[in-house]
């Protein structure tokens, strides 16, 4: 309770500078939300996690944004052009955009967005002294010089109102990539005054702006007066006040919280706080039904199981996971469909196809046909690689408590077939460095779409992205992809490029360097006095358009 009368504290006072006499903090719409996971930055350029890109989304805009269906549309940029040969975006900026009001510029007010100002942002996410998570948005992608190097004139301003972006060769899901928190602009100014503290001294041109952070209690935005969207009508956005950010960190107090409404919004409902509101078969418990709004719908997520394949890194008790009939047949061993019904409550997709999942649109599950539980083909294809019950597979599995029960669950599969896995529980970040750093042969994870389009998901099949440097933590290599993915990166015919990325997914699935387990859904759990909240396949949240009545 402490943070929540902190909160309103901090609240009364930081609106007074901003509100008259006659107005109360009792009056104001503010908007509040629980951030159980870590938020550690403010800055952009450390979007790494969803409580960095929550908070940022609200105080930053970038080039472009993406629509409710996931498709490029204008923010800062108002429009733009793409060369035939894919290499040069031309991007024409709106003149009536500006950097919140503070004290870093001349009189305190908030000056013009110009194309220097993302010359300027794009140059710092690369520069390795800022030592950005977000680099990868741009190596490889944009022009470089003769030694490899991003080039100096990749990024060029025309004018104040033009923004030329130079390609090294055409990347389809380029624009998505410039929708990303990672290439929001921000002011050379605020960085310059803040340095590493502009983190938590944040500036940019969002429909909110920066008041207050009580570190591990709760950030205050303030309205962004100024901000330059209108809705319909042609009334200035935002619509609330105030937005309230808390860190409850235990996901049942957070629960109660929100049910004595001092929480507006809920998301990604977890552990025993989802027992408390679901039934087993998915369906809002009686006592709950209508006392708020419930969303479910397919998140960006794919949820796996991965087999460390490099021979360099592979432990000598994981030599047989080098086997296709093995990995197919501990894929044939599980009931995903059970997993999803017992341990989840029906919150998900049974992972029977490939790794793109159901939200991208060119996900085809009657042509990519993955793995369903088929036990006797599992025993089968275990006897064909020489293990049986005089010389069993032998495996440990390597997971975080979180998914403690879920590994337990397969443990119980596995053992039906013959197959005998210790689970190993490790801290999330001892797991993560494991993992990406080849030492774990048997591993669970999973991937969430950094911008929406199958690339970014067949990625991690691509063997020049190895982890630790790429994303392809398996060191899965196959030349017939690696091609595939080459010519589907420069393929500009939309279902030509579908094609492609189908016959690289049947690839991951024929040599199963992963296990999909299943393709993850979002619940949105949201108080009914609140309008306009809408979610996507990303579950982003933008609050621009948010009213409370």
């Amino acid at each position: 309770m402490r943070r929540l009368v902190l909160f309103f504290y901090c609240l009364a006072v930081t609106w007074g500078s901003c509100k008259t006499r006659q107005s109360q903090p009792t009056d104001l719409k503010v908007f509040r939300y629980n951030q159980p996971e870590s938020l550690t930055s403010l800055d952009p350029a450390y979007a790494r996690n969803q409580g960095n890109i929550w908070a940022v989304t609200q105080l930053y805009n970038g080039l472009i944004e993406l629509d409710q269906q996931l498709k490029p549309a204008p923010a800062i940029a108002r429009s733009w052009e793409i060369s035939p040969d894919g290499r040069k975006y031309l991007f024409h900026l709106r003149a009536d955009i500006y950097f919140h009001d503070h004290p870093v510029f001349s009189r305190g007010k908030g000056r013009r967005v110009t194309a220097a100002d993302f010359v300027y942002s794009f140059q710092r996410i690369l520069d390795p002294k800022t030592a950005s998570t977000g680099s990868w948005i741009f190596k490889g992608k944009v022009l470089e010089n003769l030694k490899g190097e991003v080039s100096d004139t990749c990024f060029k301003a025309l004018d104040d109102s033009t923004l030329c972006i130079y390609l090294k060769e055409p990347f389809i899901p380029f624009l998505g990539i410039l929708s990303m928190p990672y290439a929001f602009v921000v002011p050379r100014e605020g960085v310059a005054a803040y340095g590493k503290d502009f983190r938590s001294n944040p500036i940019g041109t969002g429909p909110f702006q920066f008041k207050l952070w009580e570190e591990e209690n709760a950030i205050i935005l303030h309205k962004n007066r100024r901000y330059w969207k209108k809705d319909q009508q042609g009334k200035t956005l935002p619509y609330l006040d105030a937005v309230q950010i808390s860190f409850i960190n235990d996901r049942k107090l957070e629960f109660l919280t929100f049910q004595q409404g001092k929480i507006d919004f809920l998301s990604g409902v977890k552990g025993g706080s989802k027992d408390l509101i679901f039934n087993p078969d998915g369906t809002v418990q009686e006592d709950f039904a209508g006392k708020f709004r419930v969303e479910k719908m397919p998140f960006l997520n794919t949820e796996y199981i991965g087999f460390q394949l490099d021979p360099k890194n592979l432990p000598e008790s994981n030599v047989a996971i080098r086997d296709r009939r093995v990995r197919q047949a501990l894929n044939y061993a599980l009931n995903k469909k059970a997993l999803i019904s017992y341990y989840r409550n029906n919150l998900g997709i049974p992972g029977h196809a490939g790794m793109v999942p159901p939200p991208l649109p060119s996900f085809n599950s009657k042509t990519i046909i993955g793995y369903d539980y088929q036990p006797g083909k599992a025993r089968q294809l275990l006897r064909n690689a020489g293990f049986h019950s005089n010389n069993p597979l032998q495996l440990r599995l390597n997971t975080v408590a979180e998914h403690k029960e879920i590994a337990e669950f397969m443990q119980k599969n596995w053992a039906e077939v013959g197959v005998q896995v210790e689970i190993s529980i490790n801290q999330f970040p001892a797991h993560q460095e494991a993992v990406d750093n080849g030492r774990s042969g048997f591993f669970m994870k999973s991937w969430f779409g950094d911008y929406p389009d199958a690339e970014n998901f067949l990625a991690l099949f691509y063997s020049p992205n190895f982890s630790p440097a790429g994303p392809n933590k398996t060191h899965f290599k196959n030349l017939t992809f690696d091609r595939l993915y080459e010519q589907a990166r420069l393929e500009q015919n939309e279902q030509k490029r579908y094609a492609l990325y189908q016959a690289m997914d049947k690839i991951v699935v024929e040599e199963s360097p992963v296990i999909v387990l299943f393709y993850d859904e979002v619940i949105r759990l949201t108080q009914n006095n609140i309008r306009g909240l809408q979610a996507d396949a990303m579950n982003n949240l933008k609050l621009e358009a948010v009213d409370k009545i």
